[in-house]
């Protein structure tokens, strides 16, 4: 399935700037969504596919800053670029902190934005890679049965097949036939590429059940 196109979220108060970023980044052949306040953006909800967020700081009701607090603790992860025509020191350095892309005064340079556009995309797009490989494990890892999860995480866990025999109580040739299996269903390669994907499964080593 072809990957959903990027979209870019303009939050602004101010009509005509709403307007002419939207002219600016259609020109590049991006998509927009034009939106006048966060409540305007909560409504909406987050775009499908990759996305960034042009946030002016100042807006009526919550502010940009709020919103940027708000994603960060319901765990919504949005590339944000903040632009504001009132800027200071304290209130780009928290911003920043709190994992914003750029902090850009108005008025600002075209490129400037349409660069830390490229960069949020980029962000988001290999975030959404990342839960999508990690979703494709998990998957793999349901499809094990328990003997075989209970296997995976002492081969992991640098248990060799007889030892894992005697924690086990089954015969050796029983835990290279479900070591096998669990290899071929988690698709590794390798004993290291196995502790890899376990690694990014969060496995406690030794006690790989289902939860």
């Amino acid at each position: 399935m072809a990957e959903a196109a990027p979209t870019i979220v303009v939050i602004d108060d101010d009509p005509s700037l709403r307007e002419s970023i939207g002219g600016l980044l259609r020109s590049v052949g991006l998509r927009v969504r034009l939106l006048a306040s966060v409540d305007e953006f909560l409504e909406a909800g987050r775009p499908e596919g990759p996305a960034c967020l042009v946030l002016d700081v100042r807006l009526p009701g919550r502010s940009g800053l709020d919103l940027q607090r708000d994603l960060a603790a319901a765990g919504i992860h949005l590339p944000i670029i903040f632009i504001t025509g009132h800027g200071d020191i304290p209130m780009s350095v928290g911003a920043m902190k709190g994992g914003a892309i750029e902090f850009l005064t108005k008025p600002f340079r075209d490129q400037d934005l349409l660069d830390a556009i490229q960069l949020g995309i980029g962000r988001d797009r290999a975030r959404l890679e990342d839960e999508k490989g990690l979703a494709e494990l998990r998957a793999r890892l349901d499809a094990l049965t328990q003997r075989e999860r209970e296997v995976l995480a002492l081969v992991v866990a640098g248990r060799l097949n007889k030892q894992i025999a005697d924690d086990l109580g089954i015969s050796e040739i029983t835990v290279k036939v479900h070591r096998g299996q669990a290899m071929r269903k988690m698709r590794a390669s390798s004993l290291p590429d196995l502790a890899r994907m376990a690694d990014r499964l969060k496995l406690p080593p030794g006690k790989a059940r289902r939860s």
